[in-house]
C-alpha cells in the first residue's frame, strides 16, 4: 500500500475506505481506487483526483466521499467546494495547474497518479522498463556504456 505519511496524517487512509466502501456497497462498476505515493502538496492532502478529466480534489475527508460519486462521478458536475486553491487565492481545476508544478518536468516520477504503483502491468504499459528493454535485446555492451556515458 502506497500513501504518504503526510496524508495518512490528514486521515487519507479513512477517505482511502470511504471511497472502497461506497463504491462497493452501491455497486459501482468501472471505477478504480488507486493509492498513489506522494504529490508534494502536503497542505492540500488528502488529494482525490478522479480521472479521465483530472479533476483535482484536495482537503478531501471521508464525509466529502458521498459527494464526489453522487455528484461528480453519477451526475458528472463538479464538487466546487472541494476544489484545490493555489497559494494566490485562485481555484485550479487540474493538478498541473497548481503553481507549484508549473515550473516542474517530472522524468522519475511522471507516472504518479497515473498508475497503480504496485501493479508492474500498468507500469509495463506505460514503457516502464523500455530502456532495459532496448539495452538488453538491441545495443551491444559498448554501446549501453556509451548511452550512460
Amino acid at each position: 500500500m502506497w500513501t504518504d505519511l503526510g496524508c495518512i496524517a490528514s486521515n487519507s487512509l479513512h477517505v482511502i475506505e470511504k471511497l472502497n466502501k461506497f463504491v462497493e456497497e452501491n455497486n459501482l462498476e468501472n471505477i478504480k481506487i488507486v493509492q498513489v505515493g506522494c504529490f508534494g502538496l502536503c497542505s492540500q492532502g488528502p488529494i482525490v483526483v478522479v480521472k479521465p478529466e483530472d479533476t483535482f480534489y484536495a482537503i478531501v475527508k471521508p464525509e466529502d466521499v458521498e459527494d464526489i460519486i453522487n455528484i461528480h462521478i453519477k451526475e458528472g458536475k463538479i464538487v466546487e467546494r472541494l476544489l484545490c486553491k493555489d497559494t494566490d487565492g485562485k481555484i485550479v481545476k487540474k493538478l498541473e495547474e497548481v503553481g507549484f508544478y508549473k515550473k516542474q518536468k517530472k522524468i522519475a516520477l511522471k507516472n504518479c497518479g497515473i498508475i497503480d504503483p504496485e501493479n508492474i502491468d500498468e507500469y509495463i504499459a506505460l514503457d516502464g522498463y523500455k530502456a532495459l528493454e532496448i539495452a538488453l535485446f538491441k545495443l551491444n555492451p559498448e554501446k549501453v556504456i556509451e548511452e550512460i556515458k
